[in-house]
């Protein structure tokens, strides 16, 4: 793979920079609008990470009206669109690099009406050769409790 030969040369990680060219390369533009913002990547363990560890993103997505369907409460289907996308990078995270991604299945769970901005904590519980699987926790950026979960499996090109 690529990735890994540019890895054992370089030892570079997929990272916040190469995650915000893949913001404008690659996330549609109707979801950039959502104004999502890359707080982390890790694309390696952390010193000190739990054996529960596993590679992904934390995304923000800033409150606003445009994105709420009563236009107080964010919709569900900009949570959704915030999952997918969080996703994506959680996937190029785990891959140290992006590879085609296509949502093939996704549940999510809706626990609370949120007014703030989320943030989108999302991780690669399994990488195949194939498919990449996924939970994203969507969390009150205010006091981190969650709002919403969403478990997904995703192909890989």
């Amino acid at each position: 793979m690529p990735a890994q030969a540019a890895l054992a040369q370089n030892q570079t990680l997929f990272g916040v920079r190469a995650a915000s060219r893949l913001m404008l390369d690659v996330i549609p533009a109707w979801t950039q609008e959502l104004g999502l913002l890359i707080e982390s990547i890790e694309a390696a363990r952390p010193y000190g990470a739990s054996d529960h560890w596993h590679p992904g993103a934390v995304l923000r997505m800033p409150y606003s009206r445009k994105i709420t369907y009563d236009g107080k409460s964010v919709s569900p289907q900009a949570l959704m669109a915030f999952a997918d996308a969080a996703a994506v990078f959680a996937c190029a995270a785990a891959w140290n690099g992006y590879r085609p991604t296509a949502a093939v299945d996704q549940t999510s769970h809706f626990f609370a009406p949120v007014r703030t901005d989320v943030l989108a904590d999302a991780r690669v519980v399994r990488a195949g050769v194939t498919t990449c699987f996924c939970r994203v926790s969507i969390l009150n950026a205010i006091d981190r409790k969650p709002v919403a979960m969403v478990a997904g499996a995703f192909a890989m090109a």
